[in-house]
């Protein structure tokens, strides 16, 4: 009896670790969307999330370490909802645009607007932000490129630094959707400038 509750204790202590992290995380993504970052104090995170102060600090180092974290599951649910929309398109060029499309859709919601393009490069430094950006963006358009170059819908290119250069051309799309005074408008034009850019790669018939 006493060895088969021993051996439950650290999974019932490490899940309610995890829900501690998860509050916290919940938390701090719903007020760093609603207010920005620097509006925000670790006080109103710790009372919205239900746990204590010296809980934030046990999960994350500051404030700027829960941001990150915030940040990392901003960009993963991102990749996430994207890489599904990409998996129910089999043509090669059509999963390109699907993939496009659906990260210039995100550009205009809260969360992506104010933490990924506001608050992130400001917080974390254009680098880390750069770093983190490619950690969960470089994989899917890397795999986009690759399998389109295999299936010959676009040209033979050198895939690993047109992954990079097709990345920055969409991370500096989103700033200017979520930056410009007429979003919409904004939108329109950067789609239509990178599907230009797909189309110059496409293998001429």
């Amino acid at each position: 009896m006493s060895n088969a509750s021993t051996a439950r204790r650290p999974g019932r202590r490490e899940a309610e670790a995890q829900a501690t992290r998860e509050a916290l995380i919940q938390a701090a993504l719903e007020l760093f969307t609603k207010r920005g970052y620097a509006a925000v104090g670790t006080e109103e995170i710790v009372t919205r999330a239900k746990v204590t102060r010296g809980a934030l600090y046990h999960h994350f180092t500051d404030k700027r370490d829960l941001f990150r974290a915030v940040f990392e599951r901003v960009e993963g649910d991102l990749m996430e909802r994207i890489g599904a929309r990409m998996e129910a398109t089999e043509d090669p060029r059509g999963l390109m645009l699907a993939g496009m499309r659906s990260f210039l859709d995100a550009c205009e919601e809260p969360a992506v607007k104010q933490i990924s393009l506001t608050d992130a490069p400001a917080v974390l430094g254009w680098q880390e932000w750069r770093e983190i950006d490619n950690r969960h963006g470089l994989g899917l358009t890397r795999a986009a490129l690759q399998g389109a170059v295999e299936a010959g819908a676009l040209r033979p290119i050198a895939v690993e630094p047109m992954a990079h250069l097709f990345v920055a051309a969409l991370s500096e799309a989103a700033f200017v959707i979520a930056y410009s005074d007429q979003p919409r408008k904004a939108r329109a034009e950067v789609e239509q400038a990178l599907v230009e850019l797909i189309e110059g790669l496409r293998v001429e018939r």
